[in-house]
Order: structure tokens, then C-alpha cells, then sequence
């Protein structure tokens, strides 16, 4: 969870509770209608249609009718936000309570990170060390820890095994948002089209006879477009690893 501020110039030494602490704990009848959800809603809107850069304490006191400093006095500036944005889509990662295999649970979760990662492409700039300390991010990681813990591993093993797979989910969903934005940035619709695009430079590069490996995938595959097969392809590979050696 994030480390409680103090307060600027109290006298007192008391500390200001938690971001997490303060969107959960009952509060007081407010004095305006904005709350710590209306501004994550309000900053998750303008990332999805305007992008994560956009979403400044400016341009969401502006859409969320408000003077700028009315936002600050519910969160200190871009981290809060970020965090609030990230809890609220993250809400939307679930698995059901009787999954207990632990590939099973693991595997849903990342099937479901991907799209919720194309669907939010945002969360692909995120801070790192923003993306665990948020409630729903944490009962994530809860859920498939609890599932690998149950096979009998060490708590190092167990964590070592989680993180391997959460990187490979975030580098390769970050890997197709970015080769997205660069088709969409130069106007092509297609894998096609950006083959089309692109073939002067490999055309050239595969006459070298350099490739020769790279030159056969360009001859011979058939599922250069298919994101979503090529995603669980790998996801699988590395489940496969981490089963063959913890022997799970």
C-alpha cells in the first residue's frame, strides 16, 4: 500500500491516511459530489479516448466541472491517479472462486490482462511500481499466489514463478499496443497492408541471404496476423516451463 504522507506544516506530526485508506473507510456526508471513483472514472475516460499523457489534474478538473485545486484536495498529483485508474479497470479481472487448478487460474487471469491491456493501452505506459500497490491489483496477485501456494512450493519459488509470468503477459501485450500505435500513427489497417508498406526494407534486407530462417516465416506462415493464438502460444510455453520445473 502507499506510504502515508504527513501533513504539510501541521503542528500536530499527524499523518494523512492512505489513498487506499481513505476510498475505503466510511467518510463523512462530503461537501461536493466529488469522490476518489468519479475522479478515476472521470481520469480512465480521458485516457481511453484521448491517451494516458492527457490525463493531467487540468484536463480532469475540466471535465469533471471542477476547479483543479478541488482534485488536489482528494489526491497529490499523477501517481494518485494513475493508481485510481488502475484499481478501477483492474476490478474487471475475475476468475471463479471454484477455479483451483493453479495453470488454470493463472492462465485466465493473463488471457484477461492482455484484453484488458488492448482495451486500455494506457496501462502499457504505467509506472511500474504503481501497478501491484493498488486493492484490486494486490487481490489479483492474491489469487494466483494462493494458487501456486497450494502446490506445495517455497515462497520464493511461488513468487518467482508469478512474476515470470506476469512479465511475460505485460512485455508481450505492451509489444502488440506498440506495433499497433505504429500502424494506426502511419495509417495501416492490416498486417497486409504493413507488409505491403514495409517490403521495399525486407525485400532488400532478405536478398542479403543473410536470414534465411526469417525468409522461410515470411514464405511459409500462416498466422503472422494472429495475435490472440500467438499470445496464448507463448503463455503456454511458459506454463509449460514453470510445471516441468517445480514438478506441478
Amino acid at each position: 500500500m502507499a506510504v502515508a504522507k504527513k501533513k504539510e506544516g501541521a503542528e500536530s506530526g499527524a499523518e494523512t491516511p492512505s489513498l487506499w485508506e481513505r476510498m475505503e473507510r466510511p467518510a463523512p456526508a462530503p461537501r461536493t459530489s466529488l469522490t476518489l471513483e468519479r475522479i478515476a472514472a472521470a481520469a480512465v475516460e480521458i485516457a481511453d479516448e484521448e491517451g494516458g499523457a492527457a490525463v493531467t489534474m487540468r484536463r480532469l478538473a475540466t471535465k469533471l466541472g471542477v476547479a483543479p485545486m478541488a482534485a488536489y484536495r482528494h489526491v497529490d498529483g499523477k501517481d494518485d491517479l494513475w493508481a485510481l485508474m488502475l484499481d478501477r479497470v483492474s476490478r474487471e479481472l475475475t476468475v471463479p472462486d471454484d477455479a483451483t487448478d493453479w495453470r488454470e487460474v493463472l492462465r485466465s487471469y493473463a488471457l484477461q490482462t492482455r484484453e484488458l491491456m488492448l482495451a486500455h493501452p494506457w496501462m502499457a505506459v504505467m509506472p511500474t511500481p504503481v501497478i501491484m500497490l493498488t486493492p484490486s491489483r494486490m487481490a489479483v496477485a492474491e489469487r494466483q499466489l494462493a494458487a501456486l501456494a497450494v502446490c506445495g512450493l517455497d515462497a520464493d519459488s511461488v513468487m518467482a514463478a508469478f512474476r515470470t509470468i506476469t512479465s511475460y503477459v505485460h512485455g508481450a501485450a505492451q509489444a502488440e499496443i506498440a506495433i499497433r500505435e505504429y500502424q494506426e500513427r502511419h495509417g495501416w489497417t492490416s498486417g497486409d497492408e504493413t507488409r505491403r508498406a514495409l517490403a521495399p526494407q525486407m525485400v532488400y534486407l532478405m536478398s542479403t541471404g543473410r536470414y534465411p530462417t526469417y525468409d522461410q516465416y515470411a514464405l511459409s506462415a500462416a498466422r503472422k496476423d494472429d495475435r490472440a493464438w500467438e499470445f496464448a502460444f507463448g503463455l503456454d510455453c511458459v506454463l509449460d516451463g514453470i510445471a516441468q520445473r517445480l514438478g506441478i
